[in-house]
């Protein structure tokens, strides 16, 4: 058969957001492929030496409308430890509980948009219909859905009343029977394990050369996880499961970021009984003495980090954001190799791409 060239994106019904990608097909096998980035690349780096270190709380929100709250406390951190205070105890738990619910929103939106690519729609509208009741509790307590709002230097910006705990146990308890259906689906459908199981494995080499992090190396065996591997309080005073599998292939992504929605929710339950009483913020000066510093922390996708270098004013001299999304696509042409034309989307939807956090 003669070998063709067809593009996938910039703009594609497979893609959520613009990625363009050659695909090198001889019938109905995949030879490889090749990608291009940068169709959203805004230059956030640059636009936060310009601004002050308050105004990039909210610049640095916008770098992925998924994980938002995860990057805002990965900054907020990092500008705390220059300036050497620390966030009050309360404000810290609160952080945390957005942290979880975000990465709860983050797996199902994933996961319903897997579903969806192979037709499994019924799935599909559960794993969203769940993501809903995650984003109204976000929205309740912070007045957002998409883009919260909830950080500041040295600490948050709003508190959890008597109301919101109850409203949150209630919604974080029937999230927890429902997620529980989903895995049962999961693990007993045959429709999807035929259409996952086998597909686009991932080796632990794949994953050390690339440098990939979160589930994608977490589903191929590599246990690594910054929630536990490099806390910042209150994960070093929580006690939850890593979730690992040794498969690497669509199957185990799938097993495993549904398994750790169920891990997620029990972290917002631990961390709602020990949240303590206190303030939710202290004062900031604005301006930041001469230092550097790094912050890694966990995002649903995996290892955030953070360089933050500081000359003594009210912006920062300079600032360095490395997403997991990036060395994600780059494995890409590799898992591409050896499979079917019909298996293209289980393959790109599998890595959970961020092309937003990628391009920044």
């Amino acid at each position: 058969m003669k070998k063709m060239s067809i593009p996938i994106g910039p703009q594609h019904p497979l893609l959520k957001e613009p990625l363009s990608m050659i695909i090198d097909i001889e019938g109905e096998s995949v030879l490889g492929g090749s990608l291009r980035l940068g169709y959203v690349h805004r230059g956030i780096e640059k636009l936060a030496q310009e601004r002050t270190y308050v105004q990039d709380v909210h610049l640095i929100e916008r770098i992925c409308g998924i994980c938002s709250h995860v990057h805002t406390t990965t900054f907020c951190l990092a500008v705390e430890a220059l300036l050497e205070i620390e966030a009050p105890p309360r404000a810290q738990y609160i952080r945390a509980l957005m942290c979880e619910l975000e990465r709860v929103h983050s797996h199902l939106l994933w996961l319903g948009v897997l579903t969806k690519h192979v037709g499994l729609d019924t799935i599909f509208m559960h794993a969203w219909h769940d993501r809903e009741m995650a984003l109204d509790i976000m929205e309740t307590i912070s007045g957002g859905r998409v883009l919260h709002a909830a950080n500041m230097i040295g600490g948050v910006r709003f508190d959890l009343d008597k109301e919101n705990e109850v409203m949150i146990r209630e919604v974080v308890e029937k999230l927890k029977t429902q997620v529980g259906g989903l895995l049962d689906v999961i693990e007993n459908e045959p429709a999807l394990r035929a259409r996952t199981q086998g597909v686009a494995p991932i080796t632990g080499d794949m994953i050390r050369k690339y440098c990939a992090v979160g589930p994608i190396a977490r589903a191929s065996g590599i246990d690594v996880d910054m929630r536990r591997d490099d806390p910042w309080f209150p994960y070093d005073q929580l006690d939850f499961e890593v979730i690992t599998h040794p498969d690497g292939d669509a199957w185990a992504r799938t097993f495993l970021r549904t398994e750790e929605t169920r891990v997620s929710l029990n972290l917002c339950q631990h961390i709602l009984e020990e949240l303590p009483d206190g303030p939710v913020s202290v004062r900031a000066k604005r301006r930041v003495p001469e230092g550097e510093v790094v912050i890694r922390t966990e995002a649903p996708r995996g290892e955030v980090f953070y360089y933050l270098r500081s000359d003594g004013t009210d912006k920062p001299a300079r600032l360095k954001v490395r997403t997991p999304t990036l060395s994600a696509l780059s494995m890409l042409p590799e898992q591409l190799a050896a499979i079917q034309v019909a298996d293209i989307p289980v393959v790109l939807a599998g890595v959970d791409l961020c092309i937003a956090c990628a391009d920044r």
